[in-house]
């Protein structure tokens, strides 16, 4: 364990500079800084609503090493360039072409910066659709561990026609290796919910991100009779939680 915290030390300037160009023209505001987990095990679990620029968030604010499953697609040059054009054109429409056009060369330069960049900050490439076992059995061996996992919910965009369009269903999956750490390990692992707003800006366009911070919540509260009933009531726990935090920032 210390020596993947130094490991990741030695490249705390890649993430910093990495999360900087990812969060170009971007102020970020934090509440609720003091409810991270310092040591020891933890997921860290919050809506998904600006691709990237989610995880360059939590890179930021996170006062410890972090891994998270990406899209595989991220570890490619021309995958991920595929990913930023579509990204620009969902918001910008036809403008969002012309934008990709224009910063054409600046762009290249970050696509290959981040690429060749991504596994040493702590990213597991993860196919999304097909191989979601492989990423669960990966991050249940980091929790044992003692490690920090980001489990983010959602598609990376803003949900227009949903009834919360910034924080869509939440999945079992955080709350499935709560439980079986808890029953087969004997570990209680916190889950601490973060709510972020405003990383649906597209990149490049000047806002404000608000980060809210919850406390750390634990499978324990939520047993029920049976697996089943512990996992749907503790998922459902965690998806209240984030929206609570969500209408909070609203409030700011």
């Amino acid at each position: 364990m210390e020596m993947y915290e130094k490991e990741l030390k030695r490249f705390e300037p890649i993430i910093q500079r990495l999360s900087d160009i990812a969060l170009v023209g971007k102020k970020i505001v934090i509440q609720g800084k003091e409810n991270f987990i310092q040591h020891g095990p933890n997921i860290i679990i919050g809506n998904h609503i600006g691709t990237f620029k989610d995880i360059a968030i939590l890179l930021k604010v996170v006062p410890r090493p972090v891994f998270f499953t990406a899209n595989k697609m991220l570890f490619d040059k021309h995958d991920f360039n595929f990913l930023i054009r579509k990204h620009l054109q969902r918001h910008l429409k036809n403008f969002g072409l012309f934008m990709d056009l224009i910063l054409s060369p600046l762009k290249s330069l970050f696509v290959n910066y981040f690429v060749a960049n991504i596994r040493k900050v702590g990213a597991i490439p993860v196919d999304l659709e097909n191989k979601k076992r492989i990423a669960m059995e990966k991050c249940h061996e980091y929790l044992k561990r003692g490690r920090a996992i980001i489990a983010l919910q959602g598609w990376g965009r803003v949900m227009k026609k949903a009834p919360n369009p910034y924080v869509h269903n939440f999945k079992k999956g955080t709350a499935i290796l709560s439980y079986n750490l808890q029953m087969d390990e004997g570990i209680s692992v916190p889950v601490t919910p973060i709510a972020m707003f405003g990383t649906q800006v597209p990149f490049l366009v000047p806002t404000t991100i608000k980060v809210n911070v919850g406390r750390p919540m634990y499978i324990s509260d939520y047993l029920g009779r049976d697996f089943s009933e512990s996992v749907e009531r503790f998922r459902e726990a965690l998806e209240g939680s984030v929206k609570t935090l969500i209408f909070d920032i609203l409030k700011w």
